[in-house]
């Protein structure tokens, strides 16, 4: 797949999460292969260009490792989405995500996120405004619409193309929906057929390869992006690559793989930064990792207050050394708690 001048290794993106998908769990990610491109978390244009925001510039940390890596910018303010683009082209970010999809109200009151598929003609001119104001591709993550009632992707979609911008990424949920319900994957095909050229990605409840070979086939999308599915299994990437390639199903991480990524993911936030990051940090995720391990409440309950690497490496190997529970499965689907409307945070 190509970004405009840009070459992505596959069709297979990692969508962004706020809190969740920071850099050390983006190269977690990547070391299991088959990964695309991954993004950053969305950032506010003005608190990094206006008020040079260093918890801001905390959100778009990377490393050489993350590449191809997109950084997501809100906003709708043009001077403020220029200037940002430009800083973010000369940090050495590869693409520039514009955010038109967040539906929650702390974004969307200012008129960033999903507010600015209420603004047709502004929101048409920030989009150029952007792509001519850099060198590297622009994107545009955005929703179905704003409820049933306006689906304006596909208008957007296309004056976006004309607009020059490389690619659209559509999360087939209207603003309404929040995370609730479900994909409306002909609603994703609306948006394929309104443009002539550029890729357009899905995105949404894409869990296993039943799922992404569904999405691929009913939208004709040319890639997908990938976020609650990939928190609970990160070798999705890898696998789908391997079902592209050969037609064959390959299996996820088994028990004690999965226990050494959650190792390698805690260590590299502390990487990051140190001890205590890393385990304030890692007290978000810990829920989700507990989902597919089942490591019993003690253990959970332990993580959930963690305040040492030494315990966190302790409990590790006790996992390794214990072996899975009774009656783990290795592909087991499950499902990871989101916000259920628009007013709700992630």
């Amino acid at each position: 797949m190509q970004l405009g001048n840009l070459p992505i290794p596959s069709r297979f993106f990692l969508s962004p999460l706020a809190g969740y998908t920071n850099w050390p769990f983006r190269k977690a990610v990547r070391e299991l292969g088959g990964l695309g491109l991954a993004t950053t978390d969305l950032v506010s244009a003005r608190a990094l260009v206006r008020h040079h925001s260093a918890k801001t510039k905390q959100l778009i940390e990377s490393c050489p490792e993350d590449r191809p890596l997109a950084v997501q910018i809100y906003g709708n303010d043009t001077t403020d989405m220029t200037e940002a683009s430009r800083w973010l082209q000369d940090y050495g970010a590869n693409v520039i995500d514009i955010n038109m999809g967040c539906p929650v109200n702390k974004v969307t009151r200012g008129g960033g996120g999903s507010a600015m598929m209420c603004d047709v003609v502004n929101t048409v001119k920030l989009v150029e405004a952007v792509v001519q104001s850099v060198r590297i591709p622009v994107t545009v993550k955005m929703r179905l619409g704003w409820d049933e009632n306006d689906l304006s992707a596909p208008y957007f979609a296309r004056e976006f193309e004309k607009v020059g911008v490389a690619a659209v990424i559509i999360h087939g949920r209207t603003r309404a929906q929040g995370f609730g319900g479900t994909v409306n994957l002909d609603g994703i095909r609306a948006v394929v057929e309104a443009v002539e050229s550029i890729p357009v990605i899905g995105n949404g409840d894409v869990r296993s390869i039943v799922d992404a070979e569904r999405m691929l086939l009913t939208t004709g999308c040319a890639g997908i992006s990938i976020g609650r599915g990939a928190l609970l299994n990160p070798w999705i990437f890898g696998q789908l690559v391997h079902w592209e390639a050969t037609g064959e199903l390959a299996p996820s991480g088994d028990y004690f793989e999965r226990v050494r990524f959650m190792s390698r993911h805690f260590h590299l936030l502390k990487n990051q930064r140190d001890e205590r990051h890393a385990c304030i940090t890692f007290r978000k995720v810990v829920n989700w990792y507990c989902r597919v391990l089942h490591p019993g409440r003690d253990i959970q309950q332990t993580l959930i207050m963690l305040e040492s690497s030494r315990r966190f490496d302790e409990i590790v190997d006790h996992l390794l050394c214990q072996g899975p529970p009774p009656r783990w499965e290795r592909d087991q689907l499950l499902e990871i708690a989101t916000p259920k409307g628009p007013i709700e945070h992630w």
